[in-house]
């Protein structure tokens, strides 16, 4: 297959958004009036923070909203007298913060960007994402970059999919490679669409869901080769 755009998901894909978590976590829980230590209360809110994002995925919840329930999700459960909006900008502020990029990360978007056009997709809030990627050192290598909260559609909607091509006045999606580390966001997201799926396991994850990628890696440059 000759493809001429690729579509990307932004963290955990090519930035390493579990070293901005970490970060971020740790300054947020230096603010926490807690019994708690800073391990307990980081193990409830990735929990939490999890099973939100899902609902995201589902349509269960907005982004809009989904940035302070976490937070007050976590003050329910830690019994904390404490403000989710408060939280919430405090957490913000750290994490667009950290802009961590996986080390192949440059070296895989300078030999793309020779002949593809590429775009990011992510399903992250404007706040956090747009200085964690348009500021970041790689923004200029995209013709594109699609913040989920900005255009109120989310991965796996197809919708979003499609907006990246029309932004990218690309119509042939047999020619659209969407590469992502997650199952139910960028891969059940690309096929919704009718459109080539890449799988970047890192971590060498069993699939135990019905998703099935069209291609699967475990390195960044391993894209190379099915190019």
């Amino acid at each position: 297959m000759e493809y001429k755009v690729i579509l990307f998901d932004a963290d955990d894909t090519l930035f390493d958004f579990k070293k901005t978590e970490k970060h971020a976590l740790e300054k947020l829980m230096s603010n926490l009036d807690t019994k708690y230590d800073n391990d307990y209360c980081i193990n409830i809110y990735k929990e939490i923070n999890t099973q939100i994002w899902k609902e995201l995925e589902e349509g269960k919840i907005t982004s809009d909203k989904l940035k302070v329930e976490r937070f007050q999700r976590l003050i329910n459960k830690l019994n904390l007298s404490d403000d989710a909006n408060r939280l919430s900008n405090l957490y913000i502020e750290f994490l667009s913060q950290g802009s961590f990029l996986y080390e192949e990360t440059k070296e895989l978007l300078d030999y793309l960007s020779k002949n593809y056009k590429l775009a990011i997709i992510t399903n992250g809030l404007s706040d956090v994402q747009h200085k964690r990627i348009r500021e970041s050192e790689v923004s200029h290598y995209f013709d594109e970059i699609i913040i989920s909260q900005e255009v109120k559609i989310s991965k796996p909607d197809p919708r979003v999919f499609e907006y990246a091509l029309n932004s990218l006045n690309h119509d042939d999606k047999s020619s659209v490679l969407m590469v992502g580390d997650s199952l139910t966001s960028d891969i059940k997201g690309g096929i919704n669409a009718s459109i080539d799926t890449c799988w970047f396991n890192l971590f060498n994850k069993s699939n135990d869901t019905d998703i099935s990628p069209k291609y699967e890696i475990n390195n960044l440059l391993d894209l190379k080769n099915i190019l």
